[in-house]
């Protein structure tokens, strides 16, 4: 129905614009009859036009009303408005107290250390909601003294801030004052739209009236504190406080309960960040509505109004850095509860321990940088015209850099005096001698580097945009990003909790979780696998094993890393020197099938269709977390312990909605401190087991031979430690690709990888034996410190035997080697396909006959004996 105009059956005014002079029109003609003799009587039929012509409530109302006059006309169609209006909406309102009781404020998810360290918080809104006793008194002031001050005095509805709104409305026509109480926006906010319209306002009324009898007046300011909007993504004061000022609310000074209190007039606009001139004013405002009822006195008055706003925008403040692992612990949440968990106020608590965390990190970044030093410096990351440029037009710059942490941006300005000078932004300024760029000398390839500079202008030039990092004397030096990358991660292996995880230099810099998403070849790693498939069939570690030529393996010519052959070599010794040719031999006489079908209990996907001898060199493609989990196998004593980094939930009450109970290893089974033996018998009451995947006494016999890789094998590096508890296996792909070291102690088993994302070569010298043992020994240093030698006791159904070291036969003679051996494999030490040793010499490698050659034919050196050095395969 059109809003004006009149009616073509009866000419009586609709209501709408216009309604005033249609009523005086429709008046005109009974002043007249006052003056004029009385007209005729309508006619029948016109009577009968009459009684047909309203067809509307209001055109009834009107026709029935028209004698009593102009305002009891309105009036009367004013209150029957009003009354219409309860009866038809107030059906249809929300029940308030259903609803304020389901009410469910939204807060970011939250992720947490094991020891409480925040790690990340994630959600689109910032809010930290606080019980009503928290809220300091004066800040309660302060906005009682903007939005409400008689928020104590009135019912919800404040009928003089409301006649104030209609005395503007009516004089300039437009809605630009609510009359809303403190109550009217909190039923506003949880329950109606924000539109500016009458009927939402009436709404409004009716659903504050049943507010204020649901809730105490305490109860309605928690709930309006708690939820009001401050810019910024910032809701509740609480979360205002901590991202403008970096407070607590109980550390707020009066000017600052004052600048907060009249951010939400206009919170996107008028806040302290996006406009402090009128957010000042608007906090004097405040404070003087504040003595003017009597809530501070002069003295406070007027320190608050001379002190200066310092509001800036604070980050968010995390504890710990854990980026990798909170990224995932977002990911799961996601998967499970959905996309609204972000804004639930969840509370994750995950396995990661911050002081592991934190060396784990570190290390890896120490190793990063240490290789890039070895290899040489790249260059700047940019080179920018700083003609004319001040220090507020490199700030700007500057500002737009990627900050990586421990790794300061700087701009060359110019060099002088054999000197660069450097501006790090905000006024600060250093410079660098030739001591600090030194070591850059220009990267060429991976193993070829250009010469020591002479001079700061040949590594560094005016413009460039550089790195710089603090050296142990607390002075700036020249740095860089490093272009290579590792990953350094722990888990626990009793239960698999990932205790530490890092994979990359930051999470700012590369959000690729390499840890956990990435797919390389482990290398000769994986050659303890292959070796415990061994023992399982019926090998010991003094059966010899073949380090020759492989036969039928098609083109394939795989060798040793120093391209020598052996002969007839001891398991352990093989497993110890890393010798590839030896591997190959023993994975063909245990049997492809039966290998990749015990390889598989340790979580590794054996795809048949590329099964193959190469498998023996770690060819298959896994994860550093993969490794780690079989690694964990031997480390607990042969159980199948599973990763995982969530260890509880909470909701947003606090309530417990999800806690971790992982299949575990027998926790007092296995290692020991101390001289309490373990009781290797039933599980400890309510203790759930893991799956039991391998013979204990195997994972007792590649622990014992890892720790010769330790003592006198490729891992060598790792005896800086002075541990005899620390156990591992080196590994290096092909043309140095990929720098591996797995191993494990008691409580803690950890894997270290090093290699550039797009498969790069490393160069000579960065074996697993040297840049992943290195970045695994720093960690570990760190990881065992204060923590007592861990022993391991034979399980039972083992024995002790002597044996020749260079026939893996029995001797009685004592300068044989103790082995200790499955109890049933006593009498066949050589394994299944006893390999004859033939007359070798004390170092292991074949005797040369007294043949006499021809003369003509020069003699061929003796062999010597092989270098100790990891596998390039």
């Amino acid at each position: 129905m059109p809003v004006g105009g009149k009616s073509s059956a009866t000419g009586i005014p609709r209501i709408g614009p216009g309604a005033d002079r249609a009523v005086a029109a429709a008046a005109e003609p009974a002043r007249r009859s006052r003056a004029a003799p009385a007209a005729a009587a309508p006619t029948r039929p016109a009577r009968r036009r009459l009684r047909r012509a309203p067809r509307t409530v209001f055109g009834w109302l009107l026709h029935y009303l028209a004698p009593l006059g102009t305002p009891l006309q309105f009036l009367t169609l004013g209150l029957f408005g009003a009354a219409l209006f309860v009866n038809v909406t107030l059906p249809e309102l929300p029940d308030v107290k259903q609803g304020l009781s389901e009410v469910q404020l939204q807060e970011p998810l939250r992720v947490y250390s094991a020891d409480g360290a925040l790690m990340a918080e994630f959600g689109v809104e910032r809010r930290q909601p606080m019980a009503f006793a928290k809220f300091p008194p004066l800040l309660i002031q302060a906005f009682l003294a903007t939005e409400d001050s008689r928020f104590f005095e009135h019912g919800g509805i404040d009928v003089v801030g409301m006649g104030r709104a209609l005395v503007n409305y009516a004089s300039t026509g437009i809605k630009a004052q609510g009359g809303s109480t403190i109550t009217m926006q909190v039923t506003r906010n949880f329950f109606l739209s924000p539109e500016k319209t009458f009927r939402r306002k009436l709404a409004e009324v009716l659903l504050a009236l049943h507010v204020e009898k649901t809730l105490s007046k305490e109860e309605i300011l928690e709930l309006y504190l708690n939820q009001i909007f401050f810019g910024h993504r910032a809701y509740g004061v609480a979360a205002a406080a901590s991202l403008y000022y970096g407070k607590d609310l109980s550390e707020l000074s009066v000017a600052e309960m004052a600048m907060l209190a009249g951010v939400p007039k206009a919170p996107s606009s008028n806040n302290p960040v996006s406009n402090p001139e009128r957010a000042l004013e608007r906090r004097n405002y405040i404070l003087g509505r504040m003595l003017e009822l009597g809530f501070i006195d002069q003295t406070q008055f007027d320190t608050a109004v001379q002190t200066p706003d310092l509001a800036k925008l604070h980050g968010q403040q995390v504890d710990l850095e854990a980026g990798y692992v909170a990224e995932m612990v977002r990911r799961e949440i996601q998967s499970y509860y959905g996309e609204a968990a972000a804004k639930q106020g969840l509370r994750v608590t995950t396995t990661i321990d911050s002081r592991l965390q934190t060396a784990a990190q570190e290390a890896l970044r120490k190793a990063l940088r240490q290789y890039e030093r070895r290899h040489g410096y790249r260059g700047a990351e940019a080179n920018v015209d700083l003609a004319g440029a001040s220090e507020a037009d490199m700030d700007a710059y500057l500002e737009g850099v990627a900050r990586v942490p421990g790794l300061e941006p700087g701009l060359v300005t110019g060099i002088e005096s054999g000197t660069a000078r450097v501006y790090l932004g905000g006024g600060r300024w250093t410079t660098l001698g030739l001591s600090q760029v030194s070591w850059a000398r220009q990267f060429r390839n991976a193993g070829w580097r250009g010469g020591v500079p002479r001079r700061v202008a040949d590594v560094v030039a005016k413009g460039d945009l550089i790195r710089l990092r603090r050296d142990q004397k607390g002075q700036w030096e020249l740095s860089s990003i490093p272009a290579v990358t590792g990953v350094l991660v722990t888990l626990a292996p009793r239960d698999g909790a990932v205790q530490a995880m890092a994979s990359g230099y930051a999470y700012t810099e590369s959000q690729f979780n390499r840890a956990v998403d990435m797919r390389r070849q482990p290398g000769s790693s994986f050659k303890p696998f292959v070796y415990a498939a061994a023992l399982n069939e019926g090998w010991t570690p003094a059966s010899l094993l073949k380090d020759v030529s492989v036969k039928g393996v098609g083109n394939w010519s795989p060798k040793n890393s120093d391209g020598r052959e052996m002969g007839p070599v001891r398991m352990r010794k093989a497993l110890a020197l890393s010798r590839n040719l030896a591997t190959i031999n023993l994975l063909q006489s245990v049997g492809l099938d039966d290998a990749s079908r015990f390889i598989r209990r340790f979580g590794f996907e054996v795809d048949p269709k590329v099964l193959g001898p190469t498998m023996a060199l770690g060819t298959i493609e896994t994860s550093p977390v993969k490794m780690a989990e079989g690694y964990a196998i031997f480390a607990n004593g042969g159980y199948h312990v599973l990763p995982y980094f969530i260890a509880r939930i909470e909701n947003a009450n606090g309530d417990v909605i999800y806690d971790a109970s992982p299949p575990r290893a027998c926790s007092d089974c296995w290692y020991r401190y101390g001289k309490d033996k373990p009781a290797r018998t039933e599980a400890a009451a309510g203790e759930h087991l893991a799956e039991q995947v391998i013979d204990p006494r195997i994972a007792y016999q590649m622990t014992s031979m890892m720790r010769d890789v330790v003592e006198r094998g490729t891992g060598t590096r790792a005896l800086r430690l002075n541990r005899k508890d620390i156990v591992g296996k080196t590994g290096t792909t092909n043309d140095v690709r990929d720098s591996w070291f797995c191993g494990y102690q008691a409580d803690f088993v950890t894997v270290a990888w090093l290699g550039f994302d797009n498969n790069e070569k490393l160069g000579r010298g960065e074996e697993g034996g040297r840049a992943a043992l290195s970045m695994w020994t720093d960690y570990m240093d760190d990881a065992l410190k204060d923590k007592a030698i861990a022993q391991l006791d034979m399980p039972p159904g083992m024995v002790r035997v002597r044996v020749d070291g260079n026939r893996g036969t029995e001797t009685k003679s004592t300068g044989g080697l103790i082995e200790v051996v499955m109890e049933e494999y006593r009498l066949m030490l050589m394994g299944p396909e006893p390999v004859s040793a033939g007359g070798l010499d004390a170092l292991g490698a074949k005797k040369k006959t007294a043949a006499v050659k021809p003369k003509t034919q020069a003699a061929k050196p003796a062999r010597a004996a092989p270098k100790v050095v990891d596998d390039l395969f």
